[in-house]
């Protein structure tokens, strides 16, 4: 007889940060901080747990009591497909209650739950297609701070530093509101300019264009980026707008890449497909819905000859780069002159994620998702249990 799954439960735990988040959501260098995380546990009948870190206003008491538990105590836990048709019906009256995070939340943990079940990484349940990646360096959004990203000099001084840790590409966040000034096209293009001219003409560079742009602005900065050579624009404009993205990438020779924000999971990125409004799918575990959408994402750009490159880092999306054989990169970050970003939080005893000095980054050997949590500081640091 198959396992079912007996407990859901979340722990809202203390721990600490070392970044601070501004008025638009944008992540930049900060001190040290206390602030509080949430670990899911999902566990079946055979004892065996799958776990996933979140954040606690994504996994609250009430969505634990009413939708949690309802859905999934009692069921196959590696019926993910059935899972995931489940939250799609309470979304479609609930989407407030049931926002997208919180079910990619649940569908990481049954699979970190598959993992530990059959004592193997996620990435090769996912698929296997690779042992390693190279990992380009994303940096945090400008800023105005001395020494950090405050100029285009400063983003070509920090390139160079990147390059010379070993890595092989370096994709660039300018400047954002609520910085005065923000954003500038002139500004935008001095620092791509700058940063090409820091690192030479064989290296790869991307720019996140971070929403901000109109259809004229963004064409003026992808023609720019054609002179420079960049390997691909991302999501220049609102992504909304599908006829826009079509609209840029007839006209510049760099690659388009998206969506990232979109909504809609793999259904609406078919849609990005069917319209060529892209060179380059994105995807996600987070803003795709979970890794079992984000996976039929990856798959769909397949087949239709395309690279599907993976938004964001850590455990997930790791896992999801070593699935597939057209991801080519790890976007490694959110980096800055001012942090560390190997400084591991004390919620956890390693990161999953380490670089070496070719800018490769190995796939976690550990069983599931490969989080290296460390159970007994959150036990023992809890602010609620439910």
């Amino acid at each position: 007889m198959s396992s079912v799954i007996t407990e859901v439960a979340v722990q809202v735990f203390k721990t600490e940060a070392r970044t601070s988040v501004d008025s638009y959501g944008h992540r930049h260098p900060g001190p040290s901080v206390p602030t509080t995380g949430a670990l899911l546990r999902i566990t079946d009948s055979d004892g065996v747990s799958g776990y996933v870190l979140g954040k606690p206003n994504y996994l609250r008491q009430d969505q634990v009591e009413q939708h949690f538990r309802p859905v999934l105590i009692g069921s196959d836990p590696l019926a993910r497909e059935a899972a995931d048709k489940k939250w799609a019906i309470r979304q479609r009256t609930r989407a407030v209650e049931l926002p997208e995070h919180t079910c990619s939340y649940l569908d990481q943990a049954l699979w970190d739950l598959a993992g530990n079940k059959f004592d193997t990484p996620v990435w090769k349940l996912l698929g296997g297609a690779r042992t390693e990646v190279k990992a380009y360096a994303s940096t945090m959004c400008g800023d105005d701070i001395d020494g950090g990203l405050a100029t285009p000099e400063d983003y070509a001084n920090f390139a160079v530093e990147l390059k010379r840790r070993g890595y092989q590409g370096i994709k660039l966040h300018t400047w954002m509101p609520p910085l005065p000034g923000a954003p500038s096209l002139s500004r935008d293009i001095d620092a791509c300019a700058a940063v090409r001219d820091a690192v030479g003409e064989d290296f790869s560079l991307m720019l996140d264009g971070y929403h901000w742009y109109s259809r004229t602005d963004a064409l003026r900065l992808g023609r720019e980026l054609d002179r420079l050579k960049f390997d691909w624009f991302e999501e220049p404009m609102d992504e909304f707008s599908l006829r826009s993205y079509k609209w840029l990438a007839d006209q510049i020779d760099t690659p388009v890449i998206g969506p990232e924000t979109t909504p809609g999971r793999h259904r609406s990125r078919a849609d990005w497909i069917a319209n060529d409004a892209c060179d380059i799918l994105r995807v996600g575990a987070m803003n795709g819905g979970g890794i079992t959408p984000a996976l039929k994402t990856m798959h769909m750009a397949e087949g239709f000859g395309l690279d599907c490159e993976i938004h964001g880092n850590g455990a997930p999306n790791l896992a999801l780069v070593g699935a597939a054989n057209n991801v080519q990169w790890y976007e490694r970050g959110l980096l800055h002159p001012h942090v560390d970003y190997d400084w591991v939080p004390p919620h956890l005893k390693s990161i999953v994620d380490p670089v070496d000095e070719n800018g490769m980054v190995a796939m976690p050997q550990r069983p599931g998702l490969g989080e290296d949590i460390d159970l007994e500081y959150i036990a023992a640091n809890l602010v609620a249990e439910y």
